[in-house]
């Protein structure tokens, strides 16, 4: 019995590092998002206070032209990341489950067999 609940918390474990894996780059995809927004914003205050004219859009726009791959290409690397992470657990889940399966259904035979009894009993004593 404390092998099937340790084993159900060791799942659940399992399943909930995915699932915060999966908000953690979601979280860094959204700050780096809203550090590209900010930068613009700033710099478009800066063209607007200040009389920089074409050459501080066209710095507006370098940099922007620049964040953009770099902010592609981290989110493929977290995706790849994820991915990895994911063919490396599904084995081990699909494994534990096939170990455990065997162990669910003695234990459910067993309580069948405990209902059974109790139930027969129940029926001597009310004949």
């Amino acid at each position: 019995m404390k092998l099937i609940i340790a084993a159900i918390v060791v799942i659940a474990l399992a399943q909930g590092s995915l699932a915060q894996d999966a908000g953690d780059l979601e979280m860094i995809s959204q700050k780096f998002e809203e550090i590209k927004n900010k930068m613009t914003e700033e710099l478009t205050k800066l063209i607007n206070t200040e009389d920089l004219g074409s050459q501080a859009q066209a710095f507006l726009e370098q940099q922007k032209n620049q964040f953009e791959p770099m902010m592609t290409k981290v989110q493929e690397q977290m995706k790849a990341a994820a991915a990895s992470m994911q063919e490396q657990i599904e084995p081990m889940a699909t494994n534990f489950q096939t170990q455990m399966q065997p162990m669910v259904l003695k234990f459910q035979e067993q309580m069948e067999a405990i209902l059974k009894q109790l139930t027969d009993q129940a029926k001597a004593l009310t004949n």
